[in-house]
């Protein structure tokens, strides 16, 4: 291996390998448990940081930056009640379906389980909060579990973890053993855009469905954001109006003529009555809690 590149540290090829994958921004507080990850940062302006003044701050940034571009974006926090903080804005990301990456700070990789100082395991604590959630064992682990944590976020539209070791943020490849089946090169930054189809049967069915129906509403959440112009095409087909559940709220612009605006409890009266007065019910890309002012069936 090159000198210079043994001479990186753990948190140096994560941050490299984050910016090689396009997430160039990170949120977070600093903590003497993830000193070694911020001596990073330091050293990668490239990586823009925003210091933000409670970890439960950086999570919901983090998430709220993945919402509205469409980007993956990181948030950092120190070990023990530094990374619990972080777990709402998870949960919130888990459930909206936002790519994150969060990078947490653990003790020293010899003291894990034996009540060092903040010794919380986040990597399991995170466990369900995170499709993605492991302890990074070294530098020569660090662009391995980069790799997968970002292409679970990305694909799976969840929230990914790592945790480090504090001493471990800061060991440089030379002092990382390789093992023999650590092949350079089995993961990469090749990420792949996927999209789920319907069969056309299911399709068949549905338009069969909605064409027998004479008052047609539809509910557009975040999973119709870049279809807006076929989502308008399907309300001029069907004489149906677009209501937009919050998380949908840019999937149509709130001055098309096809849409009556918002649902729920920070909808409009509009919403309601359209919703009040349809005999069929098309979801586009919704998972809204408020189903409580959908259409009541018969």
């Amino acid at each position: 291996m090159a000198r210079a590149e043994a001479k990186k540290t753990t948190s140096d090829l994560i941050i490299e390998r984050l910016l090689a994958w396009g997430v160039d921004t990170c949120f977070g507080i600093c903590g003497d448990q993830v000193n070694g990850f911020f001596e990073s940062l330091r050293t990668h302006p490239e990586m823009r940081f925003t210091h933000v003044r409670h970890e439960e701050n950086a999570a919901l940034a983090c998430v709220g930056y993945a919402k509205f571009t469409g980007r993956p974006a990181a948030c950092v926090a120190t070990a023990g009640p530094g990374a619990i903080h972080l777990l709402n804005g998870l949960y919130d990301a888990r459930i909206d379906g936002a790519p994150v990456i969060a990078i947490t700070g653990l003790a020293y990789h010899d003291t894990v389980g034996a009540h060092f100082l903040q010794d919380v395991p986040s990597d399991r604590l995170f466990e369900h909060a995170c499709m993605f959630s492991e302890r990074v064992m070294g530098p020569a682990h660090a662009i391995t579990a980069t790799d997968l944590a970002v292409r679970s976020a990305l694909m799976n539209r969840t929230p990914s973890h790592l945790a480090i070791p504090i001493d471990v943020q800061s060991w440089t490849l030379e002092q990382d053993t390789v093992s023999d089946k650590n092949v350079p090169g089995h993961t990469s930054t090749a990420g792949q855009r996927f999209e789920v189809m319907p069969p056309q049967e299911q399709i068949a069915a549905a338009a069969e469905i909605l064409n027998s129906c004479r008052r047609v509403a539809i509910c557009a959440g975040a999973g119709a954001r870049g279809a807006g112009a076929e989502l308008e095409r399907v309300a001029e087909v069907l004489g149906a109006p677009i209501v937009k559940a919050g998380l949908g709220k840019d999937c149509v612009p709130d001055d098309s003529p096809y849409t009556t605006g918002g649902m729920g409890l920070i909808g409009t009266s509009a919403s309601q009555e359209v919703f009040e007065d349809c005999d069929g019910f098309l979801i586009v890309g919704s998972s809204t809690p408020y189903y409580d002012f959908w259409p009541r069936p018969g």
